[in-house]
């Protein structure tokens, strides 16, 4: 089955997380992607082994040209002749210092499509300052809305800014090619990874405005005793998200519990609450995976990243299981 991005070109002259992933994604729907490294290679496979890299950059072509040189910024410029679309991830102004911006490549492809995705954009008073992940959440707001029981912001283990830039880096280039396609023009694209972030909190501003909440929706904010998460027996975690009123009866349905009906919206640290903890507490993780696989309650085990790989779910979708048929 042909993909959907068949016979069309990126070029990828991105490093570590964002910019490799969007350009993965690209390459999974069919695009031809080649990734352009320094002689030396992009830094991240120097960061746990390689591993990085890898994770990043499956079915990519990769091509080392030195840009600061002559002949590497010549190669690359052939490279471009025949692009559809390139992503670059340098800190404002670099790529203009090589010659190789917007405005310069587009005369040699001048319908070309052309990201650029850094940490704060190309303009105004943080577009050249370093950043990381954890600065982007931070920044946006989202990292507010992740507290322990203290208070205290919880520091993720994963790059949720990175991953979530490089999705609408790829999103938008989708965009961009299919205007591209039906018009012939190029575009310039300029994808910051703190305001895509900030994008994500659109019902956190809208209860905000209204005067109602300043941590989003009330309702799944851990307000509610049916939409939580629970220890069990062994030390490990559920979530329970049963927050229509069908989805709790049927939870009580399996505690075998009718007086708790009335209980879906009583809060934490009450007696209600206490019961339900308890009962969760009850039973070992494994019984509970093995409720939540037949239970129709919104019930699901907190997995660790390795798990994941031997849950039924996964196991039946492959990485890029998001496909449709071309006729």
């Amino acid at each position: 089955m042909e993909k959907a991005l068949s016979g069309v070109r990126v070029l990828d002259v991105t490093y570590y997380v964002p910019g490799p992933f969007a350009g993965m994604r690209l390459a999974e729907l069919g695009a031809d992607v080649i990734k352009v490294e320094p002689p030396t290679g992009d830094p991240s496979r120097r960061m746990g082994g390689g591993l990085v890299h890898r994770a990043h950059n499956a079915g990519k072509q990769i091509v080392q040209l030195d840009l600061k040189s002559e002949s590497g910024k010549r190669e690359m410029l052939e490279l471009v002749c025949g692009a559809d679309a390139l992503i670059e991830t340098f800190r404002p102004g670099v790529m203009k210092k090589l010659g190789l911006d917007y405005e310069s490549v587009k005369k040699y492809k001048g319908d070309i499509v052309y990201c650029s995705l850094s940490g704060y954009g190309q303009a105004g008073k943080l577009a050249h300052l370093g950043s990381h992940d954890l600065n982007y959440l931070a920044l946006s707001g989202a990292l507010d809305q992740l507290r322990n029981k203290d208070g205290r912001p919880v520091h993720p283990t994963n790059t949720l800014a990175d991953y979530t830039g490089g999705l609408l880096a790829s999103e938008q280039i989708l965009a961009a090619l299919i205007r591209k396609f039906r018009t012939g023009e190029g575009a310039y694209l300029d994808i910051a990874l703190a305001q895509v972030m900030a994008e994500f909190l659109p019902n956190h501003d809208a209860y905000m405005k209204a005067g109602v909440s300043a941590h989003g929706v009330p309702e799944i904010g851990g307000r509610r005793i049916s939409y939580a998460i629970y220890e069990t027996q062994d030390g490990r975690f559920v979530a329970l998200g049963a927050l229509e009123e069908k989805f709790w009866s049927n939870f009580c349905e399996l505690a075998e519990r009718p007086e708790w009906l009335s209980w879906g919206e009583c809060a934490p640290d009450t007696p209600e609450h206490g019961e339900v903890a308890a009962f969760f507490k009850s039973k070992s993780w494994h019984a509970w995976y093995q409720l939540s696989l037949v239970h129709d309650c919104c019930l699901s085990p907190v997995l660790t990243a390795g798990e994941r790989h031997q849950h039924p779910f996964f196991l039946g979708r492959a990485r890029g299981a998001i496909t449709s048929e071309m006729s």
